[in-house]
């Protein structure tokens, strides 16, 4: 079966996997040092200057914030050295401060990238989302069925009992009646503080235990988790949360125009996708950036959907201070 062609080759998914070791690097630093400010920054800064080395011509569309909240990676800032294709890049520089300032599992550096105008351009909200891994017939979970009409079309899928299932769900006063359902029904529940991008992609592992995601996290790493399952395999749906007035000003603004809409993972990321991912701390999916012998070892997954290709890159720095 021939490759498709795109505007994006496989150097480009590798210099990716680059970005993020460097913004892991840096924040590894902070990790258990109870400063997520300084963990987060630091992560910004190196991401920040690798991708300002890459010849693409790339424009962040899921990001830190506004462009009046620099320093960070803010939403519209210009990427690359403008010299390559058009390129939207999704990031979060430290996908869990918290757990890197507390030394806990699962904190990352992510990023993705696609061909520009292929990643939805979602605001600083939250998003009500479901997602399972790969092989299963399409629509098996919806984000309009119960809890329990969910579990029971997964569990009949997977050719298993109910109580066989467990679901990862953010641990919110939010989701009370949401974990409340899912118990009831029999099945186990996963709780995690913080990484939502993590929790679903944890469902396409099945050393993970997790069977399902469901909850609602921020819209922007949403689309994040979105574009690594339309790599790796799964599927995903996802519905704003615009809980004031001015989530829906700036949401109108990235040119949503329903409210309710229900977003599958294609619409949430088409095109060529790459992902890539570097551990921070010890994870489900990733360890995380380990000091040694003088270096470091950091351990990368990179995927791309045009090719299906998923890489898992373990590697030793002898010379951090090229890093960042």
């Amino acid at each position: 079966m021939a490759t498709k062609i795109t505007n994006l080759n496989r150097m480009l998914a590798l210099e990716m996997g680059r970005v993020t070791e460097r913004a892991a690097v840096r924040s590894s630093l902070w990790v258990g040092r109870g400063d997520e400010k300084s963990a987060d920054q630091a992560a910004v800064d190196a991401m920040r200057k690798e991708l300002n080395v890459l010849d693409i011509d790339g424009v962040v569309v899921i990001g830190e914030g506004e462009r009046d909240e620099a320093p960070m990676l803010y939403i519209g800032e210009k990427v690359g050295t403008g010299k390559g294709p058009k390129v939207d890049i999704a990031l979060d520089p430290l996908e869990g401060t918290t757990l890197t300032a507390k030394a806990m599992p699962n904190a990352m550096t992510v990023l993705a990238a696609a061909e520009g105008g292929t990643l939805l351009h979602a605001p600083d909200c939250y998003m009500d989302k479901i997602a399972i891994g790969g092989g299963y017939p399409d629509g098996l979970v919806d984000l309009d069925a119960t809890p329990a009409e969910n579990l029971k079309a997964l569990a009949k899928a997977k050719k298993v009992d109910v109580p066989e299932l467990t679901v990862c769900i953010l641990d919110r006063p939010r989701h009370a009646d949401l974990i409340r359902a899912v118990r009831e029904c029999g099945a186990r529940v996963t709780l995690i503080t913080d990484g939502d991008i993590a929790g679903v992609i944890a469902t396409t592992d099945a050393e993970t235990g997790v069977d399902l995601y469901m909850g609602v996290g921020g819209a922007p790493e949403g689309v994040l988790a979105a574009a690594a399952l339309r790599c790796i395999g799964g599927q995903m749906q996802g519905r704003l949360v615009t809980a004031v007035e001015e989530q829906k000003v700036r949401a109108a603004k990235m040119g949503v125009k329903d409210f309710n809409k229900k977003y599958t993972m294609g619409e949430m990321a088409s095109g060529d996708v790459i992902f890539a991912a570097t551990g921070v701390t010890d994870g489900w999916l990733l360890d995380g950036v380990h000091h040694v012998n003088g270096g470091v070892t950091t351990h990368t997954i990179v995927m791309r959907s045009a090719t299906g290709t998923v890489r898992r890159l373990k590697s030793f720095h002898s010379n951090i201070e090229k890093f960042g």
